[in-house]
């Protein structure tokens, strides 16, 4: 029997990137994602390394949306063995800049958008006593990050999702993992939400994390996506890729140091 594997935010960056390193390795993939037309671009990619794929439009933040997906889904390959909640989107502002809509929408898309597909898919796993869930987190996840207030709760919540998850459902035969990128060279960027109350602070804002995106401490969606196989493959906690596994370690050796660090360095911002 072919595995399935469905996809969340999977029309670009490290959910495309992961679509098709699955399909090389012979997975069949349900492609989730708001945009249909990107989407079908990238089932074409796929459908020509010999397997199927299933490009649905889905905003992850609709329950019903989610559950459709899921319907649609099951329908189509009859089981599902790897869940992949990758959708999300990014935020750099100060906390008394970040209005309770931006914080409505960065818990939507990165947390219920987790929780959702899991709260849908859940029953078929039970069911069949197996499955495999990765939940895509961020280093932001593991440690503070300056300005990135709303981002950061949003991302420590999927680590706390997915470790007491785990705990919960390995003895039902369930694997559940969390894969963290550093900052990703990816699109994403065209989804980020920047906020300080000044055009050109901004704008800087936004050309730093363009320039940091072009460095060599940015990961590649090929990195992130080679750490989720290996995690499928050989079941793991929790990875962290790219330069923030050594940022986090020291965040959590010398806590203290670390974050007089990142308020000397993000003095005077906001």
């Amino acid at each position: 029997m072919v595995s399935t594997v469905l996809i969340t935010g999977a029309s670009q960056g490290i959910g495309c990137s992961t679509a098709k390193l699955f399909a090389s390795k012979g997975y069949d993939v349900v492609l989730a994602a708001r945009t249909l037309e990107r989407l079908c671009s990238v089932a074409q990619e796929i459908e020509a390394l010999g397997v199927k794929a299933l490009p649905i439009a889905c905003d992850v933040t609709d329950s019903e949306q989610v559950n459709t997906l899921i319907e649609k889904a099951l329908t189509e390959f009859g089981h599902i063995d790897l869940l992949i909640n990758n959708a999300g989107i990014c935020m750099t502002a100060p906390m008394e800049k970040t209005t309770l809509e931006d914080w409505q929408q960065i818990l939507n898309v990165n947390l219920w958008g987790y929780i959702y597909p899991i709260h849908a898919l859940l029953p078929h796993f039970l069911e069949r006593k197996q499955g495999t869930i990765v939940n895509v987190g961020s280093f932001g996840g593991k440690m503070p990050l300056p300005n990135m207030t709303a981002y950061c709760t949003s991302k420590y919540a999927v680590t706390g999702l997915t470790e007491t998850l785990r705990l919960e459902l390995e003895p039902k035969g369930i694997q559940v993992c969390g894969v963290h990128p550093s900052v990703t060279n990816s699109d994403f960027l065209s989804r980020a939400v920047f906020r300080s109350g000044n055009e050109k602070q901004e704008d800087a804002m936004r050309q730093q994390m363009r320039e940091m995106l072009k460095s060599p401490l940015a990961s590649q969606p090929e990195d992130v996506a080679k750490a989720i196989w290996e995690v499928v493959q050989h079941p793991s906690p929790s990875v962290i890729v790219g330069s923030g596994a050594m940022m986090a370690a020291i965040y959590s050796w010398f806590p203290g140091l670390t974050q007089w660090l990142m308020q000397r360095g993000t003095k005077g911002q906001g």
